[in-house]
């Protein structure tokens, strides 16, 4: 962050044939949003200016060679590429997955080194981003190796949080990939990001079950009986506020979701239907449990609308105010930590309560 107090917003173009340049320059086109944050979007001023001109836009970009020559103020570009890109509008091809993850390098590179202060991803092709050297499934799974800390997908949308035990997992595997060490682990991250990022004292979380009915007493699987319970009951006695397991086929229609501040899935289809029911367009993907803040909209590059200037803007949007908003929220967390420990400085803070 400069000296005036303004978020330095890295942001990754995602893939250029897809919607992702488009909710970028329509995001920036308001200028009030620059009134609170300083852009820098990785990618190159030529790709960036055809698609502004099929917009009609008349916002101006600012093209820098080096992060150092980032103007608050202005729409800057860092010029990651300086070859022409052939644009197929609505098709991901070899070329367009390239691009979008060499954005992606350059962003995460500028986000470990402090050139920027968050980042936010607009959406890639999982299909047409695999190399021979980059071969994740996604975002989340490169963050996770290049920064320090638990990776967990988190999709935020207001007061609903939902997390993940397992994100992009074949469903014949998940059963036998959650064990007591995973749930802890997710919980604790989950239960850290809660405090420090989202600026809640006591957090109380929900797991969702495993299988149907919670198995119904073993009739329909025993992992819940045998893993999710037991893991549940040893942190209780532990201090923490969790709850579960719940049956997730009625824990969203019964509205008991309201009742909590996070809530962690078992896969990824039973976290993100409902949560993709319940606040689509408006949700955020938040990498919660790294050392840096990362987020990006809800949705994917939606192909089948690029070079319409259809796209709406509003998940992306709020995926900016939300980084802006957890960085602001670290921030605030670490003054208090500091300041706690100036008092008593033999008291470790962040240890879970007694019985």
């Amino acid at each position: 962050m400069d000296g005036q107090g303004k978020i330095k917003i890295g942001i990754s173009i995602g893939d250029l044939n897809g919607i992702g340049p488009e909710i970028v320059l329509k995001t920036f086109a308001e200028a009030a949003m620059l009134d609170f944050c300083t852009p820098v979007i990785f990618a190159s001023n030529k790709s960036l200016s055809f698609i502004k001109n099929q917009l009609e836009s008349t916002i101006n970009l600012h093209g820098i060679s080096e992060l150092n020559f980032v103007v608050e103020g202005k729409i800057n570009v860092l010029n990651c590429w300086k070859e022409s890109f052939h644009f197929n509008l609505g098709e991901g091809t070899s070329e367009s997955g390239a691009l979008a993850i060499k954005s992606f390098r350059e962003a995460t590179k500028a986000l470990k080194n402090g050139d920027i202060d968050v980042l936010v991803t607009a959406p890639i092709s999982k299909a047409n981003i695999q190399s021979d050297d980059f071969e994740f499934p996604g975002h989340t799974d490169y963050l996770a190796q290049e920064l320090k800390g638990d990776a967990m997908m988190l999709m935020v949308a207001d007061s609903l949080r939902i997390g993940l035990l397992t994100d992009h997992l074949p469903v014949k595997e998940v059963a036998k990939s959650i064990t007591p060490e995973l749930i802890q682990k997710k919980v604790n991250t989950l239960f850290s990001s809660l405090q420090k990022d989202f600026a809640i004292a006591n957090p109380k979380i929900a797991l969702l079950g495993i299988n149907p009915h919670v198995g119904d007493n073993g009739v329909i699987g025993d992992d819940d009986d045998k893993v999710m319970i037991p893991t549940i009951e040893k942190m209780r006695s532990s201090g923490m506020i969790v709850y579960g397991p719940y049956a997730a086929d009625s824990f969203f229609g019964s509205g008991n979701y309201k009742n909590f501040d996070g809530i962690i899935a078992a896969y990824h289809d039973q976290g993100l239907i409902p949560f993709k029911t319940l606040a689509f367009g408006k949700g955020v993907n938040y990498t919660a449990g790294l050392e840096a803040i990362r987020t990006s909209p809800d949705h994917g590059t939606a192909f089948e609308i690029a070079g319409k200037n259809q796209a709406d803007v509003s998940s992306f949007r709020q995926a900016v105010y939300s980084a802006i908003e957890i960085y602001r929220n670290r921030m605030l967390h670490s003054d208090l930590t500091k300041n706690i420990l100036k008092v008593s400085p033999k008291r470790t803070v962040g240890k879970t309560r007694g019985k």
